[in-house]
């Protein structure tokens, strides 16, 4: 809608009507999880038979809660160390993809973006198989080579970090590569002129400036990495991270300990994500 054009009032209400349903649309299936985690029946759906806190805190089968339950608990700390390490490399690279793209001219270097962009197009499951595949095969063949194992090779949590990371350092690298964009060069000029070297520099102006959005990068791999599935599903090993210890459990049948843990994950990205915007508009 241009505000800048005069329009009907028949078009001024049918599109904030629009806005209103699409809204009501994407909101209404969370606001029913949350719901049924609070709903005393030992299904998630109708009729609403009373409110309880038990699938948070229940300790009796079959209504223990997902603070008592281990299998979930597991898998959420699964999911944390994974979201650690693809936060901490997505960022790391990220921030030299930032400096290679935004600093420098080279031959091959519209070629080089296009790579980088490619994990945001190719379907997450099609990436997990394309890994897992070849991980496998340098597997077999050092092992045919060595006569020694492999197994970090092999499905399990080392890849679902690889993998994961695969995509997200992309997403890293774009948010990173918007704010090192707004970066006055005349500071780190006034630094060398000082005797700062150019890592030196770049260490105490650069890096501080560009704190917020490597932040933000971080919350935004955080965030990715814990809701991840097609990927993870085709890298998991013995140790399910939640998104795939929730599908597990799904195929047996649903619970309202998923709603409580559905609650759970939305109100930890609700609120890493209002940190990560308050951080940005403190440094802007």
């Amino acid at each position: 809608m241009i505000t800048g054009i005069k329009q009907s009032p028949f078009f001024t209400w049918s599109y904030r009507a629009y806005v209103i349903l699409f809204f009501i649309y994407l909101a209404l299936p969370l606001a029913v999880v949350c719901v049924f985690a609070f709903n005393d029946s030992q299904f998630p759906s109708l009729p609403w038979d009373g409110f309880t806190l038990k699938w948070f805190f229940g300790t009796e089968s079959p209504s223990i809660g997902v603070f008592n339950e281990r299998s979930i608990i597991r898998s959420i700390g699964t999911s944390a160390f994974v979201a650690f390490w693809v936060a901490l490399l997505s960022v790391f690279v990220g921030t030299c993809n930032a400096f290679l793209f935004t600093r420098y001219e080279f031959r091959g270097k519209s070629l080089l973006y296009i790579v980088m962009l490619l994990p945001l197009i190719i379907p997450g499951i099609i990436l997990g198989i394309s890994i897992l595949v070849f991980t496998s095969n340098i597997a077999n063949f050092l092992e045919n080579a060595t006569g020694l194992w492999f197994d970090n090779l092999r499905p399990g949590l080392i890849l679902v970090i690889l993998g994961q990371f695969s995509f997200i350092t992309t997403f890293a690298t774009l948010v990173i590569s918007a704010r090192l964009q707004k970066f006055d060069l005349s500071l780190e000029e006034a630094a060398l002129n000082l005797g700062a070297t150019k890592f030196g520099a770049i260490r105490s102006i650069t890096l501080p400036f560009l704190y917020p959005a490597m932040i933000g990068a971080g919350v935004v791999a955080v965030l990715m990495s814990f809701e991840n599935f097609n990927t993870t599903l085709m890298l998991v090993g013995s140790d399910a991270p939640l998104t795939i210890t929730m599908f597990d459990r799904l195929k047996l049948g649903s619970t309202p300990v998923l709603n409580a843990v559905s609650l759970l994950l939305m109100v930890a990205s609700a609120i890493l994500g209002l940190m990560s915007l308050l951080l940005q508009r403190k440094s802007d």
